[in-house]
């Protein structure tokens, strides 16, 4: 049974008031030492999103008095990257919707390299590292690499350099294992004052601190944030097609997934501003399917869901973890709630209350809790607790979540656009209007 302590602990770890008083600590080191606002940038040269990343580092510099630590990195942590193929290939699509999003270059087709390749270039990064105009550099090498301009990759390279990888592994090994002990996995990566900001989805998060500092070096704005400052204000249902309203938004969701709490939520908001179906396709969650979830990315996934959860005024962190009982309950009594036509919002119940009200769902006291408030009968509902249907369907979903070549939660899908993560809802919906002013002229 889920322990009543947890999601009081929970709640102050995931709070504003420890990230407050963690933000001051940070800003009393560096005012004392008299320190510059050091981020410390993690990129791969086969990253897409390093590439996005790296060519907005310098107008970010512009407007805050940034001083940039240089970290490059190659190799990807395995334990951290569960189907690390499917991973690349959407990380290709997604940093060219973030590039056509910001204005960004970015290639049509992934340039072909080798690891022997791969090695060599980074070998010149981390050489750039420690010397001046590390960012001019590598912008420069990164833009050759991603259009596949051999001639000027070439020009830019020092063989006394690039014949001598191995003279730089130590160098890599050091950036890399500073990347793991620093708590972190991910390429694209900024770190300033103990807080975390992944690429160009997460720099608004740094605008906003820088700006609450006042260090801005003109009027404080929020520049990073345009999925979500256009989320549902791009069109209205009157441009929905009659053909796009038979096409459903398809959602892969794990009721232990915090980021799917986030994703449902947006998700109907979506479907419901637009008038389109929405399915929910529930799955297992990793744990829960004999894979690992290792603490470090546990711990950042929360502290993230939280500063995502804010800003988009949703209640998160008093929680009570629903691995085990509470997921097999949950999904016990999904098709039930189907049946009574209160299938999405039971779930949206069900994961506000784990995940922001510290209900847990393992007690029958908790369990009926939710069923209740969505208006389902809680006597009718616990003679479903016993079936074990569900398991079929779960996995059936998982299949199908694997066939559309994707591999995590939420990952949604809209006719033939595929996309991982609730951050890519602005992407369906780009997708949804684009549909409909096609089919009106």
């Amino acid at each position: 049974m889920s322990s009543p302590i947890m999601p009081h602990v929970m709640r102050f770890a995931t709070g504003e008031r420890l990230q407050g008083l963690r933000r001051k600590r940070a800003e009393r080191r560096r005012s004392r030492g008299k320190g510059p606002h050091k981020v410390t940038v993690y990129l791969r040269i086969n990253d897409p999103y390093s590439f996005v990343l790296l060519q907005v580092l310098g107008s970010l510099a512009e407007r805050y008095p940034l001083q940039y630590d240089f970290r490059t990195i190659l190799n990807l942590q395995p334990d951290m990257y569960p189907a690390p193929a499917l991973w690349e290939r959407s990380a290709f699509h997604d940093g060219g919707y973030l590039a056509s999003l910001y204005g960004l270059d970015f290639p049509e087709c992934r340039p072909s390299s080798t690891p022997a390749r791969d090695a060599q270039l980074t070998a010149q990064l981390l050489h750039w590292e420690l010397q001046p105009g590390y960012l001019d550099n590598a912008l420069a090498l990164f833009s050759a690499y991603w259009q596949g301009d051999d001639a000027r990759l070439e020009a830019l390279l020092d063989t006394r350099v690039t014949d001598h990888v191995e003279c730089y592994d130590h160098h890599l090994q050091s950036n890399e294992a500073m990347l793991k002990k620093a708590g972190h996995y991910l390429s694209a990566m900024l770190h300033y004052g103990g807080e975390w900001y992944w690429g160009l989805d997460r720099l608004e998060h740094l605008e906003r601190r820088l700006n609450n500092l006042g260090v801005a070096l003109g009027a404080p704005r929020i520049e990073f944030n345009k999925g979500y400052r256009e989320f549902c204000r791009l069109g209205s249902a009157d441009e929905v097609s009659d053909a796009q309203r038979n096409t459903p938004l398809v959602i892969y969701f794990s009721i232990r997934s915090p980021y799917s709490y986030l994703g449902l939520v947006r998700a109907r908001q979506l479907a419901s501003h637009y008038r389109i179906p929405l399915l929910v396709k529930p799955v297992l969650p990793m744990v829960m399917r004999r894979m690992q979830v290792p603490r470090t990315k546990g711990f950042y996934i929360l502290r993230d869901v939280k500063r995502e959860a804010d800003k988009y005024g949703m209640a998160f962190g008093f929680i009570a973890d629903p691995l085990g009982k509470g997921v097999e309950r949950c999904y016990a009594l999904y098709q039930f709630a189907c049946d009574a036509g209160k299938g999405e919002e039971f779930l949206e119940s069900y994961a506000r209350g784990v995940w922001a009200e510290g209900i847990r769902s393992d007690t029958d006291a908790g369990l009926q809790q939710l069923v209740e408030r969505v208006g389902l009968d809680w006597q009718a509902a616990r003679g479903h607790l016993s079936s074990d249907a569900w398991r079929q369907w779960a996995q059936e979903n998982l299949a199908e979540l694997y066939a559309d070549g994707l591999w995590g939660v939420p990952s949604f899908t809209y006719g033939e656009l595929k996309v991982f993560g609730q951050d890519r809802l602005d992407c369906i919906e780009r997708a949804i209007v684009s549909a409909g002013k096609a089919a009106a002229h």
